[in-house]
């Protein structure tokens, strides 16, 4: 076949999950690429997220582990991809406070086994085309940052200040990056988003938690006095501009990723009840059922990411404001209860995480 006309082969680990998943959806159905998935498939991964591209025939789930180096290499070389967009990770903060050992293993060793892999693969290429085509994309967050003031915002050259250890082991997975960029060559781009959101989102994280505890008459529990701030990026958003930076981005470069939509974590959690009365009016206000709880321990007061190098360099900008895009996924759950109800029961229910011991006892 024609190189020119030759789907592109493209590996997504954690390809199952949240982000994974929609990134996956949006490479099939508007990139013509053939997506190998590789996913451990722990709790919060998803085969359903995935029921759509699998029926297309480009796409395929290998479940893996990706801290095994071997079986990491042997998938690369066997599949032999143009792209390894790296998104597996553990990133729940609340789930790294109480169980930090999975978020040092597959964050930290499975990005250095993702590395490896690679560097093998890439390093037996001839020269030519088809090794000036690769590349290594390393998905990463805005909070390896810390936490801002009242003003400013993260920017690509903001010093490293981690609070979690979510956070921390994230941080390390970066330097991890660069470092194989530097050192070996490897043809390496980092990215570094906001707060996602939107359809197939984990139901244990803000957004989700929040649209079903509220459709359930539940409590709806805001940390401390809810001032802390997030910039709130529509997965779909996000998904466009992964494969944007994979394809385009300059080599050894990191690129912020937001959608310019800060919003207190209040706010978010009153944004959600004021449209899900609208959408479906109970008796009572949904806003009575918030419920200030015990702040998390390291709980960063703000994130905001300046995402002007990704908007002036590759042209991104981001589609949906909060309005529109929370509009979208508040419907999306409650057209959709046959794919979390099955969550709700058997995986999360909606108990708090992340409690130090002395609290959880």
């Amino acid at each position: 076949m024609d190189d020119f006309l030759r789907m592109k082969k493209i590996i997504v680990t954690g390809g199952a999950g949240f982000i994974g998943s929609a990134l996956v959806r949006h490479l099939v159905a508007n990139e013509a690429a053939d997506v190998l998935v590789i996913d451990k498939m722990t709790y919060a991964a998803n085969r359903a997220n995935l029921a759509e591209v699998e029926l297309t025939g480009h796409c395929r789930l290998a479940i893996a582990d990706i801290c095994e180096q071997q079986a990491m290499a042997s998938l690369v070389a066997d599949y032999q991809p143009d792209q390894i967009l790296h998104l597996a990770a553990e990133s729940h903060v609340d789930r790294s406070i109480s169980g930090p050992s999975a978020f040092i293993e597959t964050n930290v060793i499975g990005t250095y086994s993702m590395l490896e892999a690679a560097r093998a693969y890439w390093s037996g290429l001839p020269a030519g085309d088809t090794r000036e085509r690769f590349r290594f994309l390393h998905v990463s967050t805005d909070e390896v940052y810390g936490s801002l003031g009242a003003d400013g915002l993260f920017e690509e050259t903001t010093p490293y200040d981690p609070s979690s250890p979510y956070s921390a082991s994230k941080a390390a997975s970066d330097h991890l990056a660069k470092a194989w960029f530097r050192t070996y060559g490897l043809p390496v781009v980092v990215s570094n988003c906001s707060n996602n959101y939107g359809p197939y989102h984990f139901p244990e994280k803000l957004i989700p938690l929040v649209i079903l505890n509220a459709l359930e008459g539940k409590q709806l529990p805001v940390y401390g006095d809810g001032s802390n701030i997030r910039d709130w990026l529509y997965v779909e958003d996000h998904a466009r501009a992964l494969s944007l930076i994979a394809s385009k981005g300059r080599l050894g470069e990191t690129y912020n990723v937001g959608g310019r939509n800060e919003r207190t974590n209040l706010q978010v959690v009153e944004r959600i009840c004021d449209e899900l009365d609208k959408i479906v009016p109970q008796a009572r206000p949904r806003r009575e059922l918030i419920k200030f709880v015990t702040d998390r321990p390291g709980h960063d007061h703000r994130y905001a990411v300046d995402a002007t190098k990704l908007e002036g360099e590759l042209g991104w900008r981001a589609q949906e404001s909060f309005e529109t895009g929370l509009a979208k996924t508040v419907r999306w759950y409650l057209d959709n209860a046959d794919w979390w109800t099955p969550l709700r029961k058997s995986v999360y229910s909606g108990d708090r995480l992340g409690l130090p011991e002395t609290q959880n006892a």
